[in-house]
């Protein structure tokens, strides 16, 4: 062994037992979150906090997998990115089929909708009507009727969804877009940027509540920092403590190549689920590339994307007009490129 991989090892031995905060020998995911936090962990640590979080869902780390994952990302070219990504549980048993919100995938919990629960009734997240109203009340009547528009041509006969033909994916639902490092890197008016934010979290954390286990459920989360990470309070509640997610640092789903994504799709695939529901945060940003790349990328197989707008959010003002974007906002130009590229958008989506 040369000298720099000697000092490269010597080097994750100190870091393991400094975020082995209780000395016990392995890396729990308490450990990993109380020791960060104490080390001052920011951005430059959130890539290697993510992974390592995903790592330690499940089980904790030995110090030997642990040095053994440093090593990976050491000699990987795309880092904590890159193939130690494929150690987490659903790539390494995807054959057993896609995971879901649900602690035990196979058992339905009691009082959980079902196909036939849902025989005559419809989970309905009809609540676009209170962007209308927030854009009337805090920017302007013109720029509300002016989104009203803009969705007047949506065709929403599509919208109803069964429960065993589709997946769920909602992206990026943190605290740090509602109360953490995003947010506040907005400035004096974040408050008022993030409210549309906050109303798509609030809608989509009821819908999973009522949907429970009915549908087959994925999130994505992007990499930041320690207290900025971790889901949004919206979703303590729906979101099961040992759910998996794909690791997203960049603005589509589909990268790093390595997070899981395209196996899961696969897998809905396999299962006859050819309908993919998007939601999450942000609109215009990454639910906007992330739908047309998988919408690309999976046409073919005869997946069919679609955009819930009553679970998407975006900051307020992505919502005013502007000459950047032909005259439409920033998320009505995203609407038109996602139509554009064969994603259907809908005001909402109706479970039955």
């Amino acid at each position: 062994m040369d000298t720099d991989k000697e000092e490269f090892i010597k080097t994750e031995e100190e870091l393991f037992n400094l975020l082995d905060a209780n000395q016990d020998g392995e890396l729990s995911r308490t450990d990993l979150h109380l020791a960060a936090q104490q080390l001052g962990w920011h951005w430059y640590h959130a890539p290697l906090y993510a992974v390592l979080d995903l790592l330690t869902i499940q089980a904790p780390l030995s110090r030997s997998s642990f040095i053994s994952y440093m090593n990976q990302i050491f000699q990987d070219p795309y880092g904590p990115f890159g193939q130690v990504l494929l150690h987490a549980t659903y790539t390494a048993t995807a054959a057993e089929g896609p995971p879901t919100t649900c602690d035990s995938p196979p058992e339905r919990e009691k009082g959980s909708l079902t196909n036939e629960h849902l025989s005559g009734q419809r989970v309905d997240n009809n609540t676009i009507g209170d962007i209308f109203a927030l854009l009337a009340r805090s920017v302007s009547k013109e720029i509300s009727d002016n989104y009203r528009k803009a969705l007047q041509d949506l065709d929403d006969a599509q919208s109803q969804i069964s429960l065993d033909k589709a997946g769920l994916l909602i992206i990026d639902p943190q605290r740090s877009f509602t109360s953490g490092a995003w947010k506040q890197s907005i400035g004096s008016n974040a408050d008022l940027e993030v409210e549309p934010i906050r109303m798509a979290f609030d809608n989509c954390a009821r819908m999973l509540h009522k949907l429970r286990c009915g549908v087959e459920t994925m999130f994505t989360r992007c990499p930041f920092p320690p207290g900025s990470y971790d889901w949004d309070e919206r979703f303590k509640k729906v979101i099961k403590r040992l759910q998996l997610y794909f690791v997203k640092p960049g603005n589509s789903v589909m990268w790093p190549p390595t997070n899981g994504f395209r196996e899961w799709v696969e897998r809905l695939l396999t299962h006859g689920n050819k309908i993919l529901v998007m939601g999450g945060c942000t609109l215009n940003s990454c639910v906007r590339v992330s739908s047309i790349d998988t919408m690309r990328l999976f046409e073919n197989q005869g997946l069919q994307v679609v955009v819930d707008l009553s679970i998407s959010g975006a900051r307020t003002s992505n919502f005013i007009t502007s000459s950047q974007f032909g005259g439409l906002s920033s998320v009505e130009s995203a609407i038109q490129q996602m139509r554009e590229a064969g994603v259907q958008v809908v005001r909402h989506v109706t479970w039955r």
